[in-house]
């Protein structure tokens, strides 16, 4: 779609879907309506083509959003029953958006509730979408027919997270200590974190790329800029810095 605020206009129609679902679904076929909010219109479009046929799913996308000010508008507009929901998004993150939709969450009647879909694995990025009101959070590595199964048990309330992730939710809200602030973290960028993870890992700058919808040059910039901030001089101190505070 052009607009990534662009709402799909299929509201109301998921009578009409689940008359039209194939033979052998039963007449009680779930339905669920959903808001893409990622800031990379090509993975929209993949996550789209893989969950939005109704008809097969059940699942209708009803609008997209690429930052924090159009996923709010949308969300509003349309108020669907889950939110795929990417960490880190342009004008604050989806912690933002979990903030100023605090209140769609709330409605005991018809509630909001919101999935996060990431490609970061991070505790600190896992457990602010939680803390911020998210139900569940999901990585990117996740399959077609996961990510179905999670929108749903989602909307009936459930809470999802991959494999691992919910360990890392159950740690932080079993100590009462406040995770402790680790400055030089603080100076780099939600992006600058994740590529920094990456390279850590071992991965190459075409794999990071490819991983994180952007190109190579852009890795590089990041790479330069997370570099110049810690005060390192090439990607083997950043490995060793990575590890030593256990971020890989």
């Amino acid at each position: 779609m052009s607009d990534p605020t662009e709402t799909n206009g299929r509201a109301g129609t998921a009578g009409a879907a689940e008359s039209a679902a194939p033979a052998g679904s039963g007449a009680g076929r779930r339905q669920v309506r959903v808001v893409l909010v990622d800031d990379h219109r090509m993975f929209r479009t993949g996550v789209q083509a893989e969950i939005g046929q109704t008809e097969q799913t059940g699942v209708e996308v009803v609008g997209e959003a690429a930052d924090v000010d159009q996923a709010v508008a949308v969300i509003t507009a349309t108020r669907p029953e889950v939110v795929l929901l990417d960490v880190h998004l342009p004008g604050g993150g989806g912690v933002e958006v979990l903030r100023r939709c605090a209140a769609l969450t709330a409605d005991t009647e018809r509630p909001v509730r919101f999935l996060a879909l990431s490609v970061s694995d991070a505790a600190e990025d896992v457990i602010g979408v939680i803390r911020g009101g998210a139900r569940g959070y999901v990585t990117k590595t996740i399959t077609g027919a996961d990510l179905i199964d999670s929108i749903f048990r989602v909307q009936e309330g459930d809470a999802v997270f991959s494999p691992r992730l919910a360990g890392f939710v159950l740690d932080a809200f079993a100590s009462t200590d406040a995770p402790p602030v680790d400055e030089d973290l603080d100076r780099l960028t939600q992006r600058e974190r994740e590529v920094l993870r990456l390279i850590a890992r071992g991965y190459a700058y075409k794999e990071i790329a490819k991983q994180l919808f952007i190109s190579v040059k852009t890795v590089e910039s990041h790479v330069s800029a997370v570099l110049r901030k810690l005060q390192l001089s090439n990607r083997h101190e950043l490995t060793r810095w990575a590890t030593a505070r256990r971020l890989v």
